[in-house]
């Protein structure tokens, strides 16, 4: 299984351009179909879409965690989308969402996917780490303090 370090180090950081729940989900799983790991980019995109209908993956204080682990996957992908205006997100708090963290996983990583997901919560669930994620401008920035953040509490 990759460290959390190692798929935080891979992800891709970006500034969300869409303005809706729809267009940031698109947004961030058309880039990561982009990547090697990802072998069907039309099937990550659709399964993306699907679990969501399931339940909002708008977990609160401004945060969401969409995700999906399927055949198409065959490692760990991690994008982290930031917008400061905030998307309504249909979260569980019926507050607006800053930061989307998007994970994509094999279906042979079902252990490793809760241990991966768990970890990147504690992390985000820290206000103080939430809002240096939002403010730092430096994607490289964002990823050192996700990371350092391993080590506060684990």
């Amino acid at each position: 299984m990759p460290e959390i370090r190692e798929i935080i180090e891979g992800a891709d950081i970006v500034d969300l351009k869409g303005r809706t729940k729809d267009d940031v989900l698109r947004e961030l799983a058309d880039l990561l179909a982009k990547r090697p790991e990802i072998t069907d980019a039309d099937d990550f995109v659709r399964s993306i879409f699907e679990r969501e209908k399931l339940i909002s993956t708008g977990i609160g204080i401004g945060l969401a965690m969409p995700h999906v682990k399927i055949p198409s996957v065959k490692d760990f992908v991690l994008a982290i989308g930031r917008s400061s205006r905030g998307v309504d997100f249909d979260s569980l708090d019926g507050h607006p969402v800053h930061i989307v963290a998007m994970i994509g996983a094999s279906d042979r990583q079902s252990g490793e996917f809760l241990k991966v997901l768990a970890k990147l919560v504690l992390r985000l669930k820290n206000k103080y780490i939430r809002q240096k994620v939002l403010l730092t401008p430096d994607p490289a920035e964002v990823k050192r303090i996700l990371i350092e953040a391993e080590t506060d509490g684990e």
